[in-house]
């Protein structure tokens, strides 16, 4: 009976969250234009104040020579820093990536720490920035199996993404 009342109580403190990001861009590179966008959508459940887990699931693409990017990413996130309009969290995530461009054929596998703040607009509505990325990098091109593999924090103003959530 007492596993029961956990389950019921964690049940109901519980929420879910949706929300993800979106980017676009474009690059004026004399006769090399192009331009770029980014689809992330993100689901989550919050167990308590300090602890939520999710998953972001991406789409990335150039529309001159046909690069595209598709990815997996879950997470689970510790909130640290607990105010009454921001909060400070940690995203420990496992991600992987497949990205295709005019031949070549990649795989790519993260594990790592992403900080973020989160901005509480209202009752059900966040702003949520990742501010970089600390951890490990593989990939691995298919085509000639040449591998990368890489260690390190990455905090510049290329690495840096904003979303919405909407919190039920």
């Amino acid at each position: 009976m007492t596993m029961f009342a956990a389950i019921v109580a964690v049940g109901v403190n519980a929420q879910v969250y949706v929300g993800g990001g979106v980017g676009f861009s474009t690059v004026d590179n004399g006769d090399n234009d192009y331009s770029s966008f980014k689809f992330l959508p993100e689901v989550g459940y919050s167990f308590n104040d300090e602890w939520a887990a999710g998953v972001v699931l991406g789409w990335e693409g150039v529309n001159k020579g046909g690069k595209k990017t598709w990815s997996f990413n879950p997470y689970a996130r510790y909130t640290f820093l607990k105010g009454k309009i921001v909060d400070a969290f940690l995203d420990g995530s496992i991600g992987y990536a497949h990205s295709y461009n005019a031949g070549i054929d990649s795989d790519a596998l993260s594990v790592g720490i992403k900080p973020g703040i989160a901005v509480r607009l209202n009752n059900r509505l966040s702003a949520v920035t990742h501010i970089g990325f600390i951890g490990y990098n593989h990939i691995k091109n298919n085509k000639s199996d040449q591998k990368i593999d890489e260690w390190g924090v990455d905090f510049d103003g290329n690495n840096i993404v904003i979303g919405l959530y909407y919190n039920f």
